[in-house]
């Protein structure tokens, strides 16, 4: 009888060893990181590393920069690349901002729940993400592109961010929606396009970078008082040219 006992125990361990093997562990979990866990890692060490470590402090934007999967806006080819501190190509001449750009510009937005934002240049969508992760701004978004305004406007709407998108030139902002608290420029003109100005509210504010187009622009932070612009230069960065048909409108500042 009592061997009879053991081989039911040594019987009962085998199949719960083999069990285990075919699930994971014996709790049900599994041992081998899944693709979404090995994202979110990834994505924590980007927001660690490469934006709290540089000084983006707003609590509200790193929140966005961790949930927002980043992967999902970056052609397959690039992939692998989603989580470094770079821009990367997604087609058309086109590139998704590095990671602490987005940040950044969005953190100098100095956004307020109910705020409206307009932003120019959806591209991949991805910053527009961002700005609609942050749970209490409405986001408008304008690209040029029309293929980019069309994937970029798919992508939003699967993975339910609250944007309303147009295919049309973002020089000339989007009127039916203005006025806006904020607005910002993903691509660089090589002045402060009036027709923005003329949308923003009084105190609102415009993230945007000018230079001259292939070369190295500044990045600029505009607060309107008084229906004028205070201009703040924050340094040397580089983006794609604006694209369309404009040149430099009567009352446009220029650096």
């Amino acid at each position: 009888m009592a061997s009879s006992e053991t081989r039911l125990v040594v019987f009962g361990f085998i199949l719960l060893t083999l069990l285990a093997s075919a699930c994971g562990t014996a709790d049900g979990s599994s041992q081998e990181p899944t693709a979404d866990s090995r994202w979110h890692e990834e994505r924590e060490q980007m927001v660690a590393n490469t934006i709290e470590a540089r000084g983006v402090d707003d609590g509200t934007v790193l929140r966005a920069m961790r949930s927002v999967p980043r992967h999902l806006f970056v052609p397959e080819e690039y992939r692998e690349l989603s989580y470094a501190d770079r821009p990367l190509p997604i087609g058309y001449g086109q590139t998704i901002s590095q990671p602490y750009i987005v940040a950044w510009m969005t953190e100098l937005l100095d956004l307020c729940e109910g705020d409206r934002v307009l932003e120019i240049g959806t591209g991949s969508g991805y910053q527009a993400a961002v700005l609609a992760a942050l749970g209490y701004v409405e986001v408008y978004s304008i690209e040029i592109v029309p293929e980019l305004a069309d994937r970029a406007e798919s992508l939003l709407d699967e993975l339910a961010y609250d944007v309303t998108c147009k295919q049309g030139d973002g020089y000339y902002g989007w009127e039916e929606h203005a006025p806006y608290d904020a607005i910002i420029v993903t691509a660089a003109p090589d002045h402060l396009p009036q027709p923005l100005v003329e949308q923003l509210v009084e105190g609102g504010r415009i993230v945007v970078p000018i230079g001259p187009p292939g070369g190295y622009q500044s990045l600029w932070r505009f607060r309107k008082i008084e229906g004028e612009v205070q201009a703040r230069n924050l340094g040397g960065v580089r983006f794609v040219p604006l694209t369309g048909e404009h040149g430099a409108r009567e009352g446009s500042w220029v650096p």
